[in-house]
């Protein structure tokens, strides 16, 4: 096990009617707000309302910067910034989830940066401040109510870029599992793809001695897979939304990283996916991993035995301990075409030519690899892609 250091402030609020108590948890911070959310589902769901009421019996100001698209867009980022500092606002509610609180963070830490937003994404500069923010989830998936990162899509530059800072976690997350009831199947899916594989890019780690880790991560991820599919037969049985909704705060808020760290070269191959593709983050997930495990899983191959004997429950093969894994490996693809999720470059909108072009992009020209399972370079990564047609 690795030295390590664990802090994670953000202040959750779980549970039916929670919301109710967003215009006295932010009242905390600021009289100014910057509601910030999606598309037009809060409102027909009536969220927006309950939120806004709240607010108001607190005779907090609201600005309001709606139009946040899956894979958020740093053009939007650059007019919440704008207003921000016009209007002296300080403080950021996201009532949405993954993109919209990454936006809320991209704006958050843009406010006190004098450059472009995009330097900050671009890794040219650092950043230890944020306005503080605060969350009311919809989407059970990417963790970003209580992680320190956020990612942002350059549209221009066909470039989707992730960044992390302490500063950066919300200071209050408001998750009641009854918002989630009317999500659609499909983002129900991806949200539970994209928290699966928050905890498998802790688990795949070279890190020995981790038992008590090792555990939490199986016993994360063979809930997310029970409770999928519970939701499944039931989309309005609230202990399974429940359950998926904190696995996907628990998959990321680094409780389960401690003296392990994490591998992550999956996710960054995906943004580059989701960057010129525009495909949901867990979809294109969904894809990559799978592809991923073929090329890697020889490096170690006890882990995957391991992983899929104690999270999938496949019987060992003791004589071929390779059949094992390679069962382990179709059972996961099962498991996400259970959930109508792609596990090919060939079922989304992808050009199989840009394979070059996207192992450039995620090897930063071979200037980086990926990776800590297996230390991934340019010609690795462009074989997995391959993998993945």
């Amino acid at each position: 096990m690795n030295n390590f250091v664990f802090e994670n402030k953000t202040r959750v609020i779980f549970g039916k009617d929670s919301e109710k108590s967003v215009g006295s948890e932010t009242l905390k911070y600021s009289n100014k707000v910057l509601l910030h959310y999606g598309g037009g589902s809060i409102k027909k769901t009536g969220l927006y309302d309950r939120v806004v009421k709240s607010l108001k019996e607190e005779n907090i100001e609201i600005f309001e910067l709606g139009g946040v698209l899956p894979n958020p867009r740093v053009d939007l980022v650059r007019e919440g910034i704008e207003l921000c500092r016009k209007e002296d606002i300080g403080f950021i509610l996201a009532v949405g989830g993954g993109s919209v609180i990454d936006s809320a963070k991209a704006i958050g830490i843009g406010y006190f940066y004098d450059g472009d937003v995009w330097d900050i994404y671009d890794y040219k500069v650092s950043v230890d401040k944020m306005l503080p923010l605060g969350v009311v989830l919809t989407i059970p998936a990417a963790g970003s109510e209580t992680s320190p990162g956020s990612v942002i899509t350059n549209v221009d530059k066909e470039l989707k870029r992730g960044f992390g800072a302490l500063c950066m976690r919300p200071v209050f997350s408001i998750l009641n599992p009854e918002l989630t009831f009317t999500l659609p199947d499909y983002q129900t899916a991806c949200g539970i793809s994209d928290m699966f594989a928050h905890v498998m890019e802790r688990y795949f780690v070279p890190t020995k001695n981790v038992d008590l880790t090792d555990r939490l991560c199986e016993a994360t991820m063979k809930t997310i897979i029970n409770q999928a599919y519970n939701i499944l037969k039931n989309p309005m049985d609230y202990n399974a939304r429940a359950e998926i909704m904190y696995c996907g705060t628990v998959a990321h808020n680094d409780s389960l990283d401690p003296g392990r760290g994490g591998d992550w070269a999956s996710h960054e191959m995906e943004h580059e996916v989701s960057a010129v593709t525009d495909v949901a983050h867990g979809a294109g997930l969904s894809i990559i991993f799978p592809a991923w495990i073929k090329y890697v899983y020889k490096e170690n191959m006890d882990k995957f035995i391991q992983f899929f004997t104690r999270v999938f429950n496949i019987e060992q093969d003791f004589e071929n301990p390779e059949n094992t894994v390679l069962r382990g490996i179709s059972t996961l693809e099962s498991f996400y075409k259970d959930l109508k999720l792609p596990i090919r470059l060939s079922e989304i909108d992808f050009d199989s030519s840009r394979v070059d072009e996207l192992a450039k992009k995620a090897s930063f020209d071979s200037s980086r690899t990926l990776g800590a399972f297996k230390v991934l370079n340019k010609d690795d990564i462009k074989e997995i892609y391959k993998l993945a047609l």
